[in-house]
């Protein structure tokens, strides 16, 4: 008895070390993050504002990335996670935990570059950590500022061996309030920064969608998402990996919690979401514009109402079209005539909308047709080309209003329903070709109607896309 009763207690000792040498840190999503108080000289802690400044003057002086060989260090807070699967092998950190100050020292972020799945076992979302800088290169990775390994060339990885020697993470964990921004003031000061854009809702046409498994998503699912206070659009970007990849997008309004970031090929700004629960779609009321659908036309009449493709017009000059109205909304730029040989060419010369270098916070324009009576014959339909340069997250829309009178005041509180069935050139589409709208049905309006143009952007990099626009034809059948 004695003999089974040491057998029990030995096995039960047992079981309890083999189970203690097998829960390691690195196996569990929930990290111990006790560690010794860090004893980092006040004087060797540099700030991002310095980091930055020295990678723009490498860049200045022909290179593209800046190396550190000075015994220094940046303190900052973690504002990714890759416990969901939606960022792989990078950390994201940023210098404040809030705006506060932001003339003397405004809010930046980096991006680390680590050969690590699994960050997060490590570094919790709001973790302060001091980053040794020395023998580390900054530059850019996929268009946003990055420090990891390198040369004068490229930045590398650094790698599982020697991370946590270089990222030293503290025992605090802060509170980090995104800042607050509207899409019309984000700049690349905002990149690698936590953000919250408010008022944000799903472009109407992707509602029902996932967050990253259609069956087009190949790596990250791109879903559109729009400002009911501007307009202004923003892509949000989700790996196919993320665990939240099958989840339907909230199909509601509200807020949307995210890193700023740009996409892999460095081509637009897009929100990375640590999860699904950074989108607080909590209202059922949506601020979709008004649509309008005939469906498409299955011949194009022979006889023409209106063409136009304007050839007369001189390049780099505002549209002027009798008939025709240009009218700016807002800023300064308005629709101009243009024509190129380059790989972007025009289709002899074109229409085009350029908002980039016009330092305006917004820039909206409406190219409007002359009116078109579609009570005279039967069988109308629409058709022109569209074209973008890197639209940047800009966009364009075709709009008809029956009850406009004309005049360029009235040009805002005039009914304007969106023609849904023209295809316009997106965001995602390839910057060279020429994209035609389809042969628009236009037989279910009646009366005397415009159709309009409009372009919605800004100065800002980030949105400062070009749209191209030709050959506008509103056909009908004798």
């Amino acid at each position: 008895m004695k003999n089974n009763i040491y057998k029990i207690v030995f096995g039960f000792v047992m079981m309890l070390l083999i189970l203690t040498s097998c829960v390691q840190d690195d196996d569990f999503g929930i990290p111990n993050i006790s560690t010794e108080d860090l004893s980092i000289p006040t004087e060797k802690v540099i700030t991002f504002k310095a980091i930055k400044s020295l990678y723009e003057q490498a860049v200045t002086g022909g290179n593209s990335t800046a190396m550190i060989s000075d015994d220094v260090y940046i303190q900052g807070y973690v504002v990714s996670s890759d416990k969901a699967g939606n960022f792989f092998e990078e950390l994201i950190i940023q210098n404040k935990t809030d705006d506060s100050n932001p003339d003397n020292d405004p809010r930046l972020g980096f991006k680390i570059d680590i050969n690590v799945s699994s960050l997060s076992d490590t570094y919790q979302f709001g973790q302060k950590v001091y980053v040794k800088l020395e023998g580390l290169t900054v530059g850019e990775t996929s268009g946003v500022i990055t420090i990891g390994k390198g040369d004068a060339v490229n930045v590398k990885q650094i790698q599982a061996a020697e991370y946590k020697d270089i990222v030293l993470r503290t025992n605090e964990i802060a509170e980090i309030k995104p800042e607050i921004v509207g899409l019309a003031d984000l700049t690349e000061n905002y990149e690698n920064t936590l953000i919250q854009l408010d008022n944000m809702q799903l472009n109407r046409f992707e509602l029902g969608a996932t967050f990253a498994s259609e069956s087009f998503d190949e790596f990250d699912g791109l879903r559109l998402l729009e400002s009911c206070d501007s307009g202004i659009q923003m892509i949000m970007q989700t790996s196919t990996f993320s665990d939240f990849k099958s989840l339907v997008v909230p199909q509601g309004k509200g807020s949307v919690t995210g890193v700023f970031s740009r996409d892999f090929r460095d081509n637009f700004s897009v929100l990375v979401i640590n999860s699904s629960a950074a989108i607080n779609f909590d209202s059922n009321e949506r601020c979709d514009p008004l649509e309008f659908s005939c469906g498409l036309a299955s011949t194009i009449g022979s006889e023409n109402l209106l063409y136009e493709d304007f050839e007369p017009q001189r390049n780099n000059r505002p549209i002027e079209i009798a008939g025709w109205t240009n009218y700016i909304e807002a800023g300064t730029e308005a629709w101009e005539g243009f024509s190129s040989t380059s790989s972007n060419a025009s289709l002899g010369r074109s229409a085009r909308f350029q908002s980039a270098s016009s330092g305006d916070i917004s820039n909206i324009g409406w190219l409007i047709t002359p009116a078109i009576d579609l009570d005279a014959q039967d069988g109308e339909s629409l058709r022109f080309k569209t074209s973008s340069s890197l639209a940047d997250s800009s966009y364009m829309e075709v709009f008809y209003s029956s009850d406009w009178d004309g005049t360029e005041a009235n040009v805002t509180s005039a009914t304007w329903a969106i023609l849904t069935d023209a295809y316009v050139v997106k965001d995602s589409d390839s910057f060279a070709p020429w994209f035609s709208s389809g042969n628009v049905d236009l037989t279910c309006i009646s009366g005397t109607i415009h159709i309009a143009f409009k372009y919605t952007g800004s100065g800002q990099s980030t949105f400062d896309g070009v749209y191209e626009l030709d050959e506008i034809s509103v056909d009908y059948v004798l």
